[in-house]
């Protein structure tokens, strides 16, 4: 009987991996207007879970601190897709926490302040984040480039599954996720810079440049430990509030937080490193 179920979950969560890289391959590839969609939509997804997860929702609708946060992610995209000025990005964040306070002080005592905050901490967590997706695909080589979010974050996971099954000993977070171990986060990171290092070979091929292996390799190894952060912090944010997935979008997954909580961690930190690294290069 589990083994049945386990093989259930593991035929659908196979599945659903499938899906989710055809669909990354159909957004990602044509950039643009189409990716920026396509992560607006996520965002407004991710926002959702974790503002009920966090308690931000005390029913089933959408309260007005939500509101305010759909209302700025729908700023946010747009600003960041067309205009492409940091400055006016963080202008629309600034507004939209005036915009939640004002909903918090006009309200009281109907929100409490955790809600406010929790609230303004979800629209940084998942839309903001996320959207690095899109900044690292609008950079020079950026079709090339933005793969390496996933690399550091989904190959890094493969990596770090498969050592930890052969070799792991040592936990790593045993009272948060007892499974993962110190030696499975070393071979994630060791096979996040290998596939970052084979990844610049095969741009610098493509490109006809010498510039690219040693720096995705250090861009794949950095982000793998930033990846892992991710993925222990949504982790930790679910056992606070006791519960087991953010959503159930995704068969064998869960919600969105639950698939992409690596991404939207090592999706910032691949961008900056890329400009770093560049200009250090230049």
């Amino acid at each position: 009987m589990a083994s049945n179920i386990l093989g259930k979950i593991s035929k659908e969560r196979t599945i659903s991996a499938v899906v989710i890289v055809i669909a990354a391959l159909a957004a990602i590839l044509p950039g643009g207007i189409i990716l920026a969609v396509v992560l607006y939509s996520i965002s407004i997804i991710g926002f959702l879970e974790l503002t009920k997860a966090c308690g931000v929702r005390k029913g089933q609708s959408l309260n007005a601190l939500e509101i305010a946060g759909i209302v700025a992610i729908t700023c946010y995209y747009p600003v960041t897709y067309f205009v492409q000025d940091a400055s006016y990005a963080v202008m629309v964040m600034l507004l939209s926490m005036i915009g939640m306070m004002s909903v918090y002080v006009f309200g009281f005592p109907k929100y409490h302040a955790n809600q406010v905050m929790d609230a303004y901490f979800a629209l940084i967590y998942a839309p903001v984040m996320l959207s690095f997706v899109l900044l690292t695909r609008q950079l020079e080589d950026g079709v090339y480039l933005v793969w390496m979010i996933f690399i550091s974050s989904w190959v890094s996971d493969t990596f770090a599954y498969l050592t930890g099954v052969l070799i792991g000993r040592h936990k790593l977070a045993p009272v948060l996720s007892p499974k993962k171990s110190i030696e499975g986060s070393v071979g994630g990171i060791v096979g996040a810079a290998l596939f970052g290092a084979l990844f610049g070979a095969f741009m610098d091929s493509t490109l006809g440049q010498m510039q690219y292996i040693v720096i995705l390799a250090v861009v794949g190894g950095v982000g793998s430990i930033i990846s892992q952060v991710g993925d222990l912090a949504a982790s930790a944010i679910k056992r606070n509030h006791q519960i087991k997935d953010y959503g159930k979008l995704i068969p064998g997954h869960g919600g969105i937080m639950d698939r992409f909580d690596s991404v939207i961690f090592t999706a910032p930190i691949t961008y900056f490193l890329i400009l770093i690294l560049m200009n250090g290069h230049g």
